[in-house]
């Protein structure tokens, strides 16, 4: 049986915390995380596909088991955030893999795919966007504060970071609760409420908006590279919209699209499925249909 390895590696000041799973020897799949998580979202869907693929992910600095130096001596952006996970695939001379990107790991690794589009396999996208349609109004209390940061707008942000919104992070638009762990946002609540976590955090919403202005370029790679792409996505996600989704195969006409009964921590329950649909997807085992049954919606475009 494969087993899961906890690793660090040391990047200039930051120490990188990481998962790794599965034979060198396989094809290499690269799990980048979201807001407010770390690799453990992944726990699951590692077991799933370790025995076929070599599996890495990492947590960001200010996030999981990664360094988290203060906002005073470290620049939350986007922009560092992919800067140092792209030294990290180089410190594993990862030369060639596949993206699996989740929220955050959507900004961050569209920058890591566009600087080198020649490493990147495939992308595997959950509820990661890329598109103006697929912003939620459940985000309008970050766009408030990135628009204009005041005493009302950061009160609004911080919601994001209580108990209360975590928790609904991983339930809202869930099929089945009982089926959620608590686990997950229990953990990441602890994280978050670790002494200048908070600052972290509003330092990385208020650069949100950096994204934004990127759309028009990873759309650009989308369509010159065409990179072979599953979107797996929790239909139900208030924050990236299904609209968001859709919008991907306008420009990579080969992405194969899976409209998930879930939310936006679809793996909280879905992991099986998903590892099913990669499984299905990395081994050319991609269809040309419109199904739809008790479990799913997929809608998939035209397979390579």
């Amino acid at each position: 049986m494969n087993t899961t390895n906890f690793k660090t590696l040391q990047l200039g000041d930051v120490e990188i915390f990481y998962r790794q799973a599965g034979n060198k020897d396989k094809p290499v799949i690269l799990l980048l995380h979201g807001f407010p998580s770390s690799s453990h979202m992944f726990r699951d869907l590692i077991n799933d596909l370790s025995e076929d693929y070599y599996l890495i992910a990492p947590d960001y600095p200010g996030f999981g088991r990664s360094s988290s130096p203060p906002v005073s001596a470290y620049n939350y952006s986007f922009d560092n955030l992919a800067r140092i996970i792209g030294q990290f695939i180089d410190a594993l001379q990862l030369d060639k893999f596949s993206l699996y990107l989740h929220d955050y790991g959507g900004p961050v690794g569209f920058r890591i795919a566009s600087e080198r589009p020649a490493s990147i396999q495939s992308l595997i996208i959950q509820n990661a966007n890329a598109y103006m349609e697929g912003l939620g109004e459940a985000l309008n209390p970050l766009v408030a504060y990135i628009q204009n940061q005041n005493a009302e707008t950061e009160k609004g942000a911080r919601f994001y970071l209580s108990d209360g919104a975590v928790e609904w992070l991983y339930t809202d638009g869930a099929e089945d609760l009982s089926k959620i762990s608590p686990d997950g946002y229990t953990l990441d609540q602890y994280y978050l409420s670790r002494p200048g976590n908070d600052e972290i955090q509003l330092a990385l919403f208020r650069d949100y908006g950096s994204n934004l202005p990127l759309y028009e370029a990873w759309q650009s790679y989308f369509r010159k590279h065409q990179p072979p792409t599953l979107i797996v996505w929790g239909r139900n996600d208030k924050l990236f919209l299904a609209e968001g989704a859709r919008a991907y195969s306008n420009d990579i006409k080969s992405a194969q699209l899976n409209l998930l009964n879930g939310g936006h921590f679809l793996l909280e329950e879905k992991h099986k499925e998903v590892a099913s649909l990669i499984k299905s997807f990395l081994s050319g085992g991609a269809r040309k249909s419109v199904q739809s049954t008790g479990e799913f919606i997929y809608e998939i475009g035209q397979g390579r």
